[in-house]
This record gives structure tokens, sequence and C-alpha cells, in this order.
């Protein structure tokens, strides 16, 4: 009798990784150009997510479009001179209308931005505003979110072009992204310097290639779902 009373209780009680979050769902945005574009979050991301803190209460929004300088989403970038180009902020909106989608009439217990991009601004020489894009980018999430503060991950740039021959800002984004992230708190970024060798997604052998290895784009993910864990956890310290 005894036993039968355990297993009905068993059997009832959810265990404490599916049961419903009562603060509300965790919701990770992951967005940027090419090397965000690449990532499929299915593969290695969203599983790692789903398996630390419960399907249930895990929203994962993925929106990506390859060559695009961070002016397309953050809506009062500027140029260090002049008045060109100009900010649209056009895929941040579509971006956050599938956040609106996924997220209407839930309660939200984080969020997470996981931010991949950079390349076309290390192109551009836009690497003396990108620490205010950044922030002003992570800004424009909180508060359309209500939001009072959020967690941000970075992929930091690989080492594609360390001698800025093709891309002139290349080394100065690598280091923007890395001293942002340690100088705010809920921030980290992740490497990716060993991504790019290998067979890409076409089965063509890559070598310190501007776009990640089939393997790198899996192991992208579970080096940004890492990091988002760690923080929501309260895991990183300052």
């Amino acid at each position: 009798m005894k036993n039968c009373i355990l297993l009905i209780i068993a059997l009832i009680v959810p265990t404490a990784n599916t049961h419903a979050n009562d603060e509300g769902k965790h919701l990770f945005i992951l967005s940027g150009q090419s090397n965000m574009a690449g990532l499929r979050p299915n593969e290695s991301f969203t599983p790692a997510v789903e398996k630390a803190f419960g399907k249930e209460n895990v929203i994962v929004v993925f929106d990506a479009q390859g060559g695009q300088p961070i002016r397309r989403w953050h809506k009062k970038w500027k140029p260090a001179k002049g008045n060109e180009p100009k900010a649209t902020g056009d895929l941040y909106d579509r971006l956050m209308k599938k956040v609106g989608k996924a997220t209407d009439g839930k309660k939200l217990a984080s969020v997470t931005l996981i931010w991949m991009q950079g390349e076309r601004d290390a192109r551009e020489k836009h690497g003396d505003v990108y620490a205010d894009s950044l922030h002003g980018l992570r800004k424009q999430v909180a508060d359309d979110l209500k939001q009072k503060e959020i967690n941000f991950v970075i992929g930091r740039l690989s080492d594609f072009d360390l001698d800025n021959k093709r891309y002139k800002h290349w080394t100065k984004l690598r280091e923007v992204q890395v001293e942002y992230a340690k100088k705010h708190q809920r921030t980290e970024w992740v490497n990716t310097d060993d991504l790019n060798d290998g067979k890409n997604r076409r089965g063509k052998e890559i070598k310190n290639d501007l776009h990640y290895s089939a393997k790198g784009y899996k192991v992208l993910g579970d080096r940004f779902a890492e990091k988002a864990i760690g923080l929501i956890k309260g895991q990183k310290k300052k």
C-alpha cells in the first residue's frame, strides 16, 4: 500500500525540470548577421536551455540576416563623423514583431539577448561607435519589453582577419566586444576563434574562414547556451 501511494504521488507531482515557472518564462532572443544566420538553434542552443529550465519555461526567438550593419537594428545609431549612412532599425522591427508574437500574454522571468554581428561594421570602419551601438541596442530591447535590465551574450568576431587587411576595424571590433562584456554586469562574450575551420554546411573544407564550419555552428550554440544559462542562474560575478 505504501509503495502504491508513493507511485501515485510521483505520477501526480511533476519534476522541477518540467514544472512551469510561476515567475514566468525565460526569453532568449538570437539575432545578428551571417554567423548568427548560420546557427540552427534546434541543433544545440534550444535543447540546452530547455534542459536547464524546462521546455515549458523557455521561449526562443531567432531572426538574423547576413551582411548587415548594426544600424539596421540600433535605431539611434550615428557614425563617428558626418551624417551618412543613416540608421534604419528595420531589422530590429522585424525581430521585435516575432518577439511580440511569441510572448503575447506571457509573463517573463528573464530576457537574454544573444548577439552575433560586427563583421559589416568592421568592414565599414565603424569600430569607434560600436560600444555605443551595443549599449543602444540593449537598451532598446529592455525598454520595449519593459525590463529594468536584460542579460546580454555577445559572440566575438573570429580570428578571420587579425591583420586588418580586408576589414580595417576587425581587431578593434573584437576588443570592443570583449571590453563591453567586461565592463557591464549581466554580460558575457563567446570565443569563436576555433569555429571557422573544417567542413561548412555545403561540405566544403574551410580554413580560417569568415563563416563557421557546420560543427562550429553547433558548438557556437552550445557556448551561447552555456553563457546564457550562467547569467540567468546568477553565476556571473562582477
